[in-house]
């Protein structure tokens, strides 16, 4: 077994490390026992799907186009997976989508547009994985943040609108606000690479031989690639927050989030029933709580 190659003995071994978890769940009687069976084994089930599909779509034999459209799957669910975390924030889902679409725009134009890395599949779905999974906890945070504010703070933004303040220039230190608290963890991430801790991309670089000074260029580019696509979805979500919470009249509009409650999943009488009110939604969660429950 090398750094790059583990072997099943190697994989079935680093399950001890699971067994540990239990030992310690059971020792202070902490009830997380079946969590922690059904979150590795559910891991192991995913990464090996994902692994079988990924040596299709990266095959150098097949189209770019197969890589693109993983690409556009992930934005999907990303947005999906956005509105379930804020069931708060109506009309999240275009705006998640849009989001994470300009981040992968941006980040991906620098990176393949410029040469940085080659345009290929091994190189784009790894990389739109990293824009899109690093930007979604963001994302959730500047729309729930923005809901919060708008709420919280109506009287504020009414009287800086009665003062006659423009819609836009009213809410502005509100979204400022909030797009400065979605950015500070993944600054403070970025300042402490290196010294604090080693990110999983230099890490696995070191693991499968490559020189230490190599691994550290990509992992450079891949840092500043996360801050860059981070900070364009704040951006994005923050500019489409604005225009759903005014009026064109410049009024600030009440929210009405009750609709949007999350859909959950509830076992009755050995089935599943969806409380949800939204057909969608419903029928979505249906189909897949039974995994994703």
């Amino acid at each position: 077994m090398t750094a790059a190659s583990i072997s099943l003995w190697g994989l079935a071994a680093s399950g001890l490390l699971v067994v540990a978890a239990l030992a310690i769940s059971a020792w202070r009687r902490l009830g997380l026992s079946r969590q922690i069976v059904w979150a590795a084994a559910r891991a192991l089930v995913q990464l090996l799907a994902v692994g079988g599909a990924l040596e299709l779509v990266i095959d150098e034999r097949r189209s770019i186009w197969w890589s693109w459209a993983w690409v556009v799957a992930m934005v999907a669910f990303a947005a999906w997976t956005t509105t379930r975390r804020a069931p708060e924030v109506p009309g999240l889902l275009g705006l998640a989508a849009a989001a994470y679409t300009a981040a992968a725009a941006v980040s991906l134009g620098v990176l393949l547009g410029l040469g940085v890395v080659a345009t290929e599949g091994r190189t784009v779905v790894p990389l739109a994985g990293m824009v899109i999974g690093n930007s979604l906890a963001a994302t959730v945070l500047v729309a729930r943040r923005i809901v919060g504010e708008a709420t919280d703070q109506r009287e504020q933004i009414e009287a800086r609108l009665a003062l006659g303040l423009t819609g836009r220039r009213a809410i502005e230190p509100f979204l400022r606000h909030a797009v400065r608290t979605a950015l500070i963890p993944q600054i403070e991430t970025t300042k402490a690479t290196g010294i604090v801790f080693l990110p999983g991309a230099m890490v696995g670089l070191i693991l499968a031989g490559v020189r230490p000074v190599d691994a550290v260029r990509v992992q450079v580019a891949v840092m500043y690639l996360v801050l860059g696509s981070v900070a364009t979805t704040t951006s994005v979500v923050a500019v489409g927050m604005a225009a759903r919470l005014l009026t064109p009249d410049h009024r600030l509009r009440r929210l009405d989030t009750a609709p949007h409650a999350p859909a959950r999943c509830h076992s009755r009488g050995g089935g599943f029933r969806c409380s949800s009110r939204r057909p969608v939604m419903r029928s979505l969660s249906r189909s897949c709580c039974r995994w994703w429950a």
